[in-house]
């Protein structure tokens, strides 16, 4: 007598029905999400469909601005769709302020939460405005915890006639910065006589090699290997233009490309050390009590 054989009996109902996520809706399970401000999101008990333009941490909330500029609040967590998809949403991780910087533009050690000096009689003096930007921009930081006031001449010509006008003495020092102070130059000239003056001893006029501050900028921060030569019978920043190829009709054109090549500018490390030097002797001197 053989051994029967056996009919497999087919299941009707499948697998183990309890192995499977049975009781899982329809568009899912929640998920976190994070509730950015500009994110379109449905509140699932009003269907009241939005933007998120608020999130209030303190009180737990978010507010919803609908197409028509309608605004409701409803509490954060779950109960919301996104993209048709069922999330918890909570509050942005709040960023931490970025870290302070250790150094100023002239790399000295910052000082935070000091307050600015009163100005002090003493002043530095300087050719043009772009002259007294660039200072301001690199030793600002500086020159306020000194309590140190930069003011620009509109040329050297007179500066004789400005220290007369001002009455340097030995509680208001002046520290002059030059362009272009080489021998035999004129300003090498006018320096001369200020320092044989009567008010000599209160007066320091130092100085740059360069034709203008514009070429104690590092040339290659606007991509050049060196600052062109410029025909003297060319008035140097238009020449610079010119070579650069960028306007330069008028003085509204030189500002612009002046404002250009100071954004150029972040700190000491963009100028060269015959200016850095040359303007830390001048905030020594009119600082020394």
């Amino acid at each position: 007598m053989g051994t029967p054989s056996v009919v497999p009996v087919s299941d009707r109902y499948g697998s183990d029905v309890l192995s499977t996520d049975w009781r899982a809706p329809k568009r899912g399970r929640a998920v976190d999400a994070v509730a950015d401000l500009g994110t379109v999101v449905e509140e699932v008990t009003t269907d009241w469909c939005g933007e998120i333009v608020a999130v209030d941490r303190d009180l737990h909330t978010l507010t919803l601005e609908d197409r028509r500029g309608r605004r409701r609040t409803f509490p954060l967590g779950p109960g919301f769709l996104l993209e048709g998809r069922p999330v918890i949403l909570s509050a942005p991780v709040r960023h931490a302020a970025p870290a302070k910087p250790t150094r100023t533009a002239s790399g000295s050690v910052a000082v935070h939460g000091a307050r600015a000096k009163v100005a002090r009689a003493s002043r530095i003096f300087v050719e043009g405005r772009h002259d007294a930007e660039l200072v301001e921009k690199v030793w600002g930081d500086d020159l306020r915890l000194e309590g140190v006031v930069v003011e620009y001449l509109g040329g050297i010509d007179d500066l004789a006639g400005h220290l007369r006008d001002f009455g340097p003495g030995p509680q208001r020092r002046v520290g002059v910065l030059v362009d272009h102070l080489v021998t035999g130059s004129k300003e090498s000239r006018i320096a001369q006589e200020v320092a044989r003056s009567p008010v000599g001893r209160h007066v320091l006029v130092v100085g740059h090699p360069f034709v203008d501050v514009w070429q104690a900028i590092k040339p290659d921060r606007i991509g050049l290997a060196a600052w062109p030569d410029v025909p003297r019978s060319v008035e140097w920043k238009v020449g610079i233009c010119r070579h650069l190829g960028w306007p330069h009709a008028d003085q509204a054109d030189i500002a612009r490309a002046w404002q250009h090549l100071l954004s150029r500018v972040g700190s000491y490390d963009d100028l060269e050390p015959a200016l850095l030097g040359r303007v830390e002797e001048l905030i020594d001197f009119v600082t020394t009590e």
